[in-house]
């Protein structure tokens, strides 16, 4: 409750303190906000080119807009910590070892009150449900799985490391069945639930990926591109941009490959290899995406928090490492944003730092899980 108060205290206050650059509260006062209205009259937001998230996400958007009372921004923030509260409840509980309920606690509030302005907590909370009921229902994981993939797609990958055999065919079966079930719902009651997949795919690359740590060197060595907020983040335009997105999709393609011929390989399954897979999975493809958002963290932070509720897992090194990658992005953003857009010297250092830490987490990641799983 306190370093929730903190974060909250921070919130009420953005743009008001010495973090750095504010606005951090602007995406639910302006864009939540505006695109529940629209949701509310039974249509996602299409002409909207910010608009690039999952059918799924139009009911979570929608549901602060529908408590009466208090302000949109009030019940967005105030559902978010019931859900905090909830994913804390339920490391607690569900896991063995108390070090993950720890770890999300502890872990959260170094990225500031970035959280309570995202609905990344939201989707976390589903992958973590799916992952801590796998062993007892594989349907109801399914079930968390398929809502979350809804919602924000990568939760779908908490299943990658399901133990072969009737857990695997009941967890599948469950998240298609409700998938399915849920978009056919999402059909009848809006119009235009596939509007997204136009706005992914203009995406460029954002100054805080991998990619775009690269062009910020190039940039200093004197590469003539420059920096543009479209799509509703700051990215790079210019030559070779577009080789650079290339080279980002083509690192996810690798890493989905590398992911299935380990689900081929892998012999032996342990109570915790769908945690560690689920970890692996998600850091793989955070850091070969055209975009990390520092929200992303709260994924990773949840993920490794179920990993430490497992006494046998191979990703307690990789957790510590993304503990440190969520104090550093805080850093990057909001407290160092100017100079991350200005790619000064120091705004450089501290991307090239924090992904230089996931990157780290990955290959310490996918070593361990392929070590623990062979024969």
């Amino acid at each position: 409750m306190l370093t929730r108060a903190a974060m909250l205290l921070l919130l009420v206050r953005d743009g008001a303190h010495p973090l750095g650059a504010g606005g951090v509260a602007r995406e639910v006062h302006d864009l939540y906000a505006r695109w529940s209205v629209t949701l509310a009259h039974g249509t996602f937001p299409t002409d909207d080119p910010l608009w690039q998230y999952p059918p799924g996400a139009g009911p979570v958007l929608l549901a602060p807009g529908l408590l009466p009372g208090p302000t949109y921004f009030q019940a967005f923030v105030t559902l978010t910590l019931a859900t905090d509260a909830l994913v804390t409840y339920v490391l607690v509980r569900g896991g063995r070892d108390p070090r993950g309920g720890w770890l999300w606690t502890a872990g959260l509030p170094l990225l500031l009150h970035i959280p309570l302005a995202r609905y990344d907590i939201e989707v976390t909370a589903l992958a973590v449900l799916a992952l801590l009921t796998l062993h007892r229902s594989p349907r109801a994981a399914g079930t968390f799985a398929a809502l979350g993939a809804l919602v924000k797609v990568w939760p779908a990958l908490t299943l990658l490391g399901a133990p072969r055999g009737r857990t695997t065919r009941e967890a599948w079966t469950a998240a298609l069945a409700s998938a399915a079930a849920l978009l056919l719902v999402l059909a009848l009651a809006f119009r235009s639930p596939f509007s997204f997949l136009g706005g992914q795919s203009g995406r460029g690359v954002q100054i805080e990926s991998v990619g775009g740590t690269a062009l910020m060197l190039a940039r200093r060595a004197g590469w003539p591109g420059h920096v543009r907020y479209q799509f509703g983040a700051m990215e790079f335009v210019g030559p070779y941009v577009g080789v650079v997105a290339a080279l980002s999709l083509a690192g996810t393609a690798a890493a989905f490959a590398s992911l299935l011929w380990w689900r081929v390989r892998a012999r032996r399954f342990s109570a915790a290899t769908p945690y560690d897979a689920a970890l692996c999975a998600v850091l793989l493809f955070t850091v070969t995406s055209r975009v990390i958002s520092p929200q992303y963290l709260v994924w990773l932070l949840g993920l490794s928090a179920v990993c430490l509720t497992a006494r046998c897992t191979t990703q307690r090194p990789v957790a510590l490492l993304v503990l440190a990658a969520a104090g550093v992005s805080a850093l990057a953003y909001p407290v160092l944003y100017d100079d991350v857009k200005a790619g000064t010297w120091l705004g450089i250092a501290v991307m090239a730092v924090r992904n230089t830490l996931l990157l780290g987490g990955v290959l310490m990641s996918f070593r361990s899980l392929w070590r623990d799983t062979k024969e």
